[in-house]
Parts: structure tokens; C-alpha cells; sequence
């Protein structure tokens, strides 16, 4: 997976600016108070800003195979999501709200504007990043998700084979508690092209552990809980149209045309890369074209 996640950043990078990436450098943890959030991000690197967003089931540990190769020409932030990870759990949890409390954690860096990369939910999150701060917005990057309240959404969310979108609350919680490992075998499995190239070993234990922890899962799953609201959120923001560039790259077997047709409806100058799966996205079997 690591091999095809560096394939991937490179098409990230070769996007968000030109030339080429190198050097392994350090990887330093850190942690800001922002409003009732205490964000924990990863942070590497000089130059020109990349926020990178992690997914559900996962943390910024995602992230830290291909930090060191945008290192080298970026500085890069990489934050656990509000609740999720080693960030605090907030008072309320949604995509407007996690968008504003990074953005707020990147001023207090004294950054002015930054790329934004998103991958499943936090792909929901840099969106709402990119349409709420817009001029601090250079180009954006959203990988293998939906857009909820963007024509093609009600589909996606209403799947019959598709049960984890609704699958949050007291019951849910207390059938998952314990056994955090085998719901998240679902994801890690089942949405891999190839389950040998999907999460490594090391990965899953890990975040088996953090969001086995109390109010843990719950938080995570507030994230989704939002959705009903977040498409009225989405609409409303989708009728001003993104002006800096945007990537959408998602698994052909996932929601890569799915994604790409959503996005040239939010976005003017839109490119378009259909990868191979939802956990590794390997471009060597992906396919780019600009709309």
C-alpha cells in the first residue's frame, strides 16, 4: 500500500505545484488549542502549505508515509480530525464546523492560504474548507468520497447495500464496543479492490486502539450523523462555484465518477483522476482526464 499511496502523492503533488519530491525529513507532533478543541496535527517541511485530511477509520497517521515526500517543497499540516485520534472531542461535531477549527488552527500558524487535501469524510471537510474560505484557498484535492447536498448524492446515501452511512447511536455503539476490529475489517476489506493492498497490519492495530477509547467511535460517527444537515449546507455553498483548481480522484470500483460528476458541478477548473480503489488509489491503473 505504501508504494501506491507514494504513486498517488506524486499525482497530488505534480498537481499542486511543479517539480518534483525527495527528502525524508522529520515528522513532528504537536497540538493547539482552538476554541473548545485541542487539534493534534503532524507537521513537516517548508514552503507553501498542504493540509492534508484523513478518513473515517482512520487518523493523520495515514498520512505519514507521504508526508516526507511533499515535505522536501511543503510545509505540511496534517491534523486528526476534531474527536477522532488524538484530537479532543468538541461540544459538536460536523464538516462547517471541523473546516472552521482547522482553518483557525492554520491561521494561528500565521499561514494566510494553503492547498487542501481530503480524503473520504475529510474529503467533505476540504470542501467545506475551500467554500468557506475560498481566497485562502490555492487549489484542493478530494479523493474518493461524496458530496452530500451536490446532484447525485440522494443515491449514494440511500445505496440499499450501503448500511454504515445510518449506522450510529446507542445500539449501534454497544454492538460495536468490543468488537471494533471486525466493523472496521468492513471498510478495510470490503472496500479494497485487493485486501492484501489495503490497510497494512501495523495501521489497523492502531486504529483499532484509538477508536476503541471512550466516546471514541461516537464521535467518529457524528461525522455522518451530520449528513442530513450538511446537504442543506453543501447546497447552499455549492451555488457559488469553486474558481481554484480542483483534483477529484476516486476508486473506479468506489466513487470515482461518481465524485468527478459532483465536482464540475461545484468546481470551474476541474481535473479528473479515476485510480483503482478506496484505500490504496494506485494511479499506475488510474486513468486522468480535464474537464
Amino acid at each position: 500500500m505504501i508504494d501506491c499511496m507514494r504513486a498517488l502523492i506524486v499525482t497530488v503533488a505534480v498537481f499542486i505545484s511543479i517539480g518534483s519530491v525527495y527528502a525524508e525529513p522529520t515528522i513532528d507532533s504537536r497540538t493547539a488549542k482552538i476554541d473548545d478543541v485541542e487539534l493534534h496535527y503532524l507537521t513537516a517541511g517548508y514552503g507553501p502549505t498542504v493540509i492534508l485530511l484523513h478518513g473515517f477509520a482512520e487518523t493523520s497517521r495515514m498520512r505519514r508515509p507521504i508526508i516526507p515526500l511533499l515535505a522536501e517543497k511543503f510545509t505540511v499540516i496534517a491534523p486528526d480530525l476534531p474527536g477522532i485520534g488524538d484530537s479532543s472531542i468538541p461540544e459538536k461535531i460536523d464538516m462547517l464546523s471541523a473546516a472552521k477549527q482547522i482553518h483557525e488552527l492554520v491561521r494561528s500558524l500565521r499561514i494566510e492560504k494553503a492547498r487542501v487535501v481530503g480524503h473520504d469524510i475529510g474529503l467533505m471537510v476540504a470542501y467545506a474548507y475551500a467554500a468557506q474560505f475560498p481566497n485562502e484557498t490555492e487549489k484542493l484535492a478530494v479523493m474518493d468520497a461524496f458530496l452530500p447536498g451536490v446532484p447525485g448524492w440522494e443515491a449514494i446515501y440511500n445505496a440499499p447495500n450501503v448500511w454504515h452511512f445510518r449506522f450510529n447511536g446507542e445500539y449501534p455503539e454497544k454492538l460495536v464496543q468490543g468488537r471494533e476490529r471486525t466493523y472496521f475489517e468492513y471498510f478495510w476489506n470490503v472496500f479494497a479492490a485487493d485486501k492484501t493492498h489495503s490497510i497494512p497490519e501495523a495501521d489497523r492495530k492502531a486504529y483499532t486502539e484509538v477508536y476503541s477509547k471512550p466516546r471514541r467511535m461516537r464521535a467518529a460517527w457524528a461525522y455522518f450523523a451530520s449528513w442530513p444537515q450538511l446537504a442543506k449546507d453543501f447546497a447552499q455553498l455549492s451555488q457559488t462555484k469553486l474558481t481554484m483548481p480542483v483534483l477529484s480522484i476516486g476508486g473506479e470500483k468506489s466513487l470515482g465518477n461518481e465524485l468527478a460528476a459532483q465536482v464540475k458541478l461545484v468546481a470551474d477548473n476541474v481535473t479528473v483522476v479515476v485510480a483503482a480503489q478506496h484505500w490504496s488509489l494506485d494511479p499506475r491503473g488510474a486513468t486522468k482526464r480535464n474537464d
